[in-house]
């Protein structure tokens, strides 16, 4: 069916006064005083249109899942009273278990289970810690799981060879000991990045499970997702993905180094070489000064494909810089977090490192491509704000953190137009022929970038189609 639209009285790219005009899901006109005898008309009423926003980098799933659990940590929650408090009034889930999220030591230390028990004890519970990285489970809830049978370096155990209730980046072993429950639904996700201007999303989450990747593809599919999606967690040789109308691609191979143990040089080489002999590229998960040293040393040994890229960079020494841009590395990194978490990172982080921290400025200077995302749920979704962050690197009680990596709001407004499958790469432009997914404001962009704020966007189009935001 051909469908049509104008959108009239638009900004397009600094110049006012122009329409567009879309059909059968692409932009096939820019320009003045276009003809709108058939299809809709859109008036833009001075605003500004732009490509349709693309998050590089976030964990939809986990996302969905966070809406129905309890948070654990600041601002709701500040000290193990309230967190008490938080985990006895909580809904339970499958099973009858508790599922807690954004939990930080600030609250009430680094979490064991007989803590958890001080807490709660009546139900099994199991909280995660902000950076995604750590589950803490009660007692009831390591029973429960079995996990005094299970053998993996991500299950902390003590001197008696007991588990400690601390799970570190085993998410799939601890998966597949809870009660069993479908993925969760993502019809209220697909509307919150709707109304944020986001009209593609990375999910960046590892290893997905055949279940799960059937979930993502039915949400695009049936429309509770109208983004489009790009596939990380495709392990290499995996079966090719059911159609969907080009709206769910693969994209490289994610690869975890955890923070809690040293990267293992060997078993890193040989995973990415799984993935090079797959055809893959990599996305490589690096938040710390000697993962990404590591990482460099493998690529020097292996070799680098086009499109290899790594998920966060959050501690870039300048002395790596050079190595990156000669690599061709590609750096997909969160500044949101130092409007989010900065003031903890001030206290908490060794010093040494905080000019290194989510490194924006200095990457792209030194021809770096820097794609930027908000790693939601773990760090702050709207983009709106995440373009204000890099721009000012103030931590919540107002300090600048890091000045000299800060971006001018149109250069970090970038970071979200390149396309999904080229992240840090040129940004997809308002002009015939390409695909009409597209964000009209209510302002126009200079406006906009003065104070970026979501509240501006007005109407999203995925290929022509215009979202509901309600």
């Amino acid at each position: 069916m051909r469908t049509e639209l104008v959108v009239r009285n638009a900004e397009v790219e600094g110049r006012p006064g122009l329409d567009v005009r879309v059909v059968a899901g692409r932009i096939v006109e820019v320009g003045p005083g276009l003809a709108a005898d058939r299809g809709e008309l859109l008036d833009a009423r001075g605003g500004a249109v732009l490509p349709g926003l693309v998050d590089h980098h976030l964990h939809l799933h986990a996302m969905a899942a966070a809406r129905a659990s309890v948070r654990c940590g600041p601002p709701a929650v500040r000290d193990p009273a309230e967190l008490a408090r938080a985990l006895a009034g909580a809904d339970a889930g499958a099973g009858g278990w508790v599922r807690g999220v954004g939990y930080v030591e600030t609250v009430a230390g680094l979490l064991d289970a007989s803590a958890l028990d001080a807490l709660h004890t009546p139900r099994p519970v199991r909280v995660q810690h902000r950076s995604g990285a750590l589950w803490m489970l009660n007692t009831a809830a390591v029973e429960a799981a079995g996990l005094a049978a299970v053998r993996h370096p991500g299950i902390e155990r003590d001197s008696s060879d007991r588990p400690t209730g601390r799970v570190w980046r085993a998410d799939d072993v601890l998966r597949d000991r809870l009660p069993t429950g479908r993925p969760p639904a993502l019809a209220g996700i697909g509307r919150d990045l709707a109304r944020l201007g986001i009209t593609a999303v990375t999910d960046a989450t590892p290893d997905l499970t055949t279940g799960s990747c059937a979930a993502l593809v039915d949400a695009v599919r049936c429309g509770d997702l109208p983004q489009r999606l790009h596939l990380l967690g495709i392990a290499p040789g995996s079966a090719r993905l059911p159609a969907c109308d080009g709206r769910v691609t693969v994209g490289p191979y994610k690869i975890v180094l955890a923070d809690s143990d040293p990267p293992d040089l060997d078993r890193l080489a040989d995973t990415v070489l799984r993935a090079r002999a797959d055809g893959r590229a990599v996305a490589v998960h690096s938040v710390t000064r000697e993962s990404l040293l590591v990482l460099l040393a493998v690529l020097d040994q292996v070799g680098c494909l086009p499109g290899d890229r790594i998920e966060h960079a959050s501690i870039v020494p300048v002395e790596a810089v050079d190595a990156l841009r000669r690599h061709g590395l590609i750096v997909v990194t969160q500044p949101g977090f130092v409007a989010d978490r900065g003031d903890d990172y001030r206290a908490r982080v060794d010093e040494r490192d905080h000019g290194d921290l989510y490194r924006c400025r200095t990457l792209l200077d030194a021809g770096v491509p820097v794609a930027l995302s908000s790693d939601a749920p773990y760090g702050p979704l709207d983009p709106w704000a995440v373009i204000a962050a890099a721009a000012r690197r103030r931590t919540e009680s107002g300090v600048v953190f890091g000045a000299a990596e800060r971006l001018d709001a149109s250069r970090a407004l970038r970071g979200y137009l390149a396309s999904a499958d080229s992240p840090g790469g040129p940004s997809r432009r308002v002009r015939p022929g390409a695909p009409a997914d597209l964000v009209v404001l209510d302002v126009a962009l200079r406006e906009m970038l003065s104070s970026p704020d979501s509240s501006a966007v007005g109407t999203v189009l995925v290929g022509g189609r215009v979202l509901d935001l309600s």
